[in-house]
């Protein structure tokens, strides 16, 4: 076979093969929305992790004195409380930046280990089509129950806690995935360089991990990031609900279920991390969709 040939078996054609990275590059230059929406989760992913130098105040240390402040409050010692704080006199500004970090943590680990499973599994029934009726109608159950019933379940199985939650949340990303991975990879399946490589005797684990798996990476990754924002809100759904992490430990959906019983008379002890949660969910769905339109093939022609 010639060289020209066996080159053609590394992915798509030279026009469709340019890294996703590079496509990403080249839409920032003309997509306002990609650029701040990134700069936005980047801002995120740092305030995540250097939570521990840029919080003002320890997040756990309850001053029942200064409880239920306003923001802005300045206490006698001249301590400033830039967002005010809570029924038990913490700092809000502090838990919210520890917040961010726990959400964040607890959603990439759900969606690395939920979305992991779920593209194997679509993978494998794309490849090995004995085994598409058998995954598919698994997929399929596992998408007929809501994730709140598993947290629901999970808690009454393991206790209400940070396990329960992140297993909630990585199941009920199982099933989206799947679905994606198996339709990107039934379309890479159908391309020439696939029949090429069954014909040239390599083995399975060779073509999915080298052709099948690289071609499919694009959508997965639109998807993982859209996943992201759709977990950081289910989990602090369960959160608010009790289900997730337990106090004091500070989390953007507990935080916000704190303050509910002074919603009139105190709204901003939910309404910050409230709106914390909406511009972290607002920011990841804006930059899948972005994505979406800098890797899609259907949209880039």
């Amino acid at each position: 076979m010639s060289a020209g040939t066996t080159s053609s078996l590394g992915g798509l054609p030279p026009q469709a093969m340019a890294t996703p990275l590079a496509r990403i590059a080249s839409r920032l230059r003309r997509d306002p929305i990609l650029l701040l929406s990134l700069m936005a989760v980047i801002a995120i992913v740092l305030i995540a992790v250097f939570a521990p130098w840029l919080a003002p105040h320890d997040p756990y240390s309850t001053r029942m004195s200064i409880a239920r402040k306003l923001p802005g409050w300045t206490s006698p010692d001249g301590v400033s409380y830039l967002l005010g704080t809570d029924v038990q006199g913490r700092d809000i500004l502090s838990r919210v930046i520890y917040g961010i970090r726990a959400t964040l943590m607890l959603s990439v680990l759900a969606v690395i280990g939920g979305s992991g499973i779920g593209a194997i599994l679509g993978i494998l029934a794309a490849y090995y089509r004995p085994l598409e009726g058998v995954i598919m109608r698994v997929v399929d159950v596992l998408l007929s129950f809501p994730a709140i019933l598993f947290g629901l379940s999970l808690s009454a199985l393991l206790g209400p806690g940070t396990l329960s939650m992140v297993l909630a949340l990585g199941v009920s990303a199982i099933p989206g995935m799947a679905r994606i991975a198996r339709g990107s990879a039934m379309v890479v399946m159908k391309q020439e360089y696939m029949e090429a490589g069954h014909a040239m005797g390599f083995g399975n684990f060779y073509l999915i991990t080298r052709y099948l798996l690289p071609n499919c990476s694009s959508m997965l990754m639109i998807y993982a990031t859209l996943q992201l924002g759709h977990t950081i809100l289910l989990g602090s759904v369960l959160s608010f609900l009790g289900l997730g992490p337990q106090p004091p430990f500070a989390e953007l959906g507990s935080m916000a279920a704190d303050g509910r019983k002074f919603l009139q008379i105190f709204p901003h002890i939910s309404t910050i991390p409230t709106m914390t949660i909406f511009f972290i969910v607002l920011a990841f769905n804006l930059l899948g969709d972005s994505l979406r339109d800098a890797l899609d093939p259907k949209l880039r022609f």
